[in-house]
């Protein structure tokens, strides 16, 4: 893991602001925080070339687009490589990054392996992604689906 990057309460106060509305001005958020508008600059620039900011996206919304099923699946890998010469969760991990319907995967601790979140369509989306993706992995041994029914809270923004 990476340095912990020191934050003062002002630096607390940019990422707040910018986690609620990342198109922000720079004159914007001087008011909001209460600096000058260059001093803001030059702490938006410092958190970004610290990699306290990793990135600026637009967060889209899944259902209304078209992608109105959300399921998370568990997933537990063979424990020993079979004929592959690399490891089952190498060959895994490098396939989740090619699959478009995981927008994450987690490793976890504990009896399966990682968390899959994906998004599809529908059911018979849905189906299509576990029968000729995720279950014909050779390093795929199990998986268990819990689909999303409603969504009590669901944010992007850290606790700072």
């Amino acid at each position: 893991m990476d340095n912990i990057i020191e934050l003062d309460a002002v630096d607390r106060r940019i990422l707040k602001a910018l986690q609620l509305d990342g198109r922000m001005t720079y004159d914007a958020l001087a008011a909001e925080v209460q600096l000058s508008a260059s001093a803001v600059l030059r702490r938006v620039r410092r958190l970004e070339d610290s990699g306290a900011i990793s990135s600026y996206v637009a967060l889209v919304a899944p259902e209304r687009i078209g992608l109105g099923l959300t399921a998370y699946i568990n997933v537990r890998l063979e424990k020993q490589p079979g004929s592959h010469k690399r490891n089952p969760m190498d060959l895994f991990r490098a396939a989740v990054e090619a699959w478009p319907e995981v927008v994450e995967c987690a490793a976890l601790t504990g009896e399966m392996d990682y968390l899959l979140r994906v998004v599809v369509e529908d059911m018979a989306h849905y189906a299509r992604f576990i029968r000729e993706t995720l279950l014909k992995h050779p390093s795929v041994q199990d998986c268990k689906t819990s689909f999303v029914l409603d969504r009590v809270k669901n944010t992007t923004a850290l606790p700072l």
